[in-house]
């Protein structure tokens, strides 16, 4: 039997990118200006004012996290607070700001940009190498968001959201090659926004203003099951927990309607699937 609850003390502004790493929970709060790290086992809490909207966090080997936000790429010291800036390729564009972003299985990070202003084509998909080097991956996109890898590391999976579909890329040494339609969400009245994928191959979209997480198969574009949430603005989901057998799904707030859960956590049991390991940044 499939449960959904909200889980944890958090509401975020706008939730998002949620990411499992040794046994918790990281995720942000990009209006808030917020990363948060949350402990299903007692669910503790901590939080890291960074100061500025931020779209994404990802885990780093030799400790720590890294984060992009409104001014670009920056190491999180986890126990001061501390923010060290790395690279800023959008400095010249007031009304752009990073989005989602996951790591690579070979631990690049890779993190593109959203054009607020919605104009078509200003933004873009980067890849920060270990070396601390950084490169245009894809575009010119609109809004970059969901990226995931397949199991075996060799197809990377990418939602530009305007154009409601899910592509795929042949993947090798931080190369994206032979872009590819596989997934068309225009049957869904809203937007593809955070991905994940499961150990069976799935690929698990939240969509907002949509109020729902779907399950895909990438083979066949097929949408095998969808899922009701109670918050409009579902952002981005996440495999973690024991097993990596629950789903945790970050939620907003929406401008005007008014819902008793908006902007909390939410975890998804009983699926009979689970999620792969995260990556962390090498560099």
């Amino acid at each position: 039997m499939i449960r959904t609850e909200p889980v944890g003390p958090i509401r975020c502004q706008w939730g998002e990118g949620p990411i499992w790493w040794r046994n918790a929970l990281y995720f942000v709060d990009i209006e808030g200006h917020a990363v948060h790290r949350f402990d299903p086992s007692d669910e503790s809490v901590k939080t890291w004012n960074v100061g500025q909207r931020v779209g994404t966090v990802v885990p780093r080997e030799s400790g720590g996290l890294v984060l992009a936000g409104d001014h670009g790429f920056f190491f999180l010291d986890e126990e001061s607070g501390k923010l060290t800036p790395i690279a800023d390729p959008e400095h010249d564009k007031p009304d752009n700001r990073f989005n989602d972003g996951k790591c690579s299985p070979d631990g690049r990070f890779f993190a593109g940009t959203i054009s607020l202003a919605k104009k078509t084509g200003d933004a873009m998909l980067y890849r920060l190498d270990p070396d601390l080097s950084l490169h245009e991956a894809f575009g010119p996109v609109t809004n970059s968001n969901g990226i995931v890898w397949s199991t075996d590391g060799r197809t990377c999976y990418y939602i530009d959201t305007p154009r409601k579909e899910v592509l795929a890329f042949d993947y090798e040494n931080g190369h994206l090659r032979d872009p590819r339609s596989v997934i068309t969400t225009g049957h869904i009245e809203a937007s593809p926004d955070g991905m994940c994928i499961d150990a069976d191959g799935n690929l698990w979209i939240a969509f907002c203003h949509g109020g729902c997480v779907s399950c895909f198969d990438p083979t066949t574009g097929n949408e095998l099951h969808r899922i009701a949430l109670p918050c409009l603005e579902t952002t981005a989901c996440t495999f973690g927990g024991p097993e990596l057998a629950d789903l945790f799904v970050t939620t907003g707030v929406h401008k005007t309607a008014k819902e008793e859960h908006a902007g909390r956590l939410f975890v998804i049991r009983g699926l009979k699937t689970r999620g792969i390991p995260a990556d962390a940044f090498a560099g």
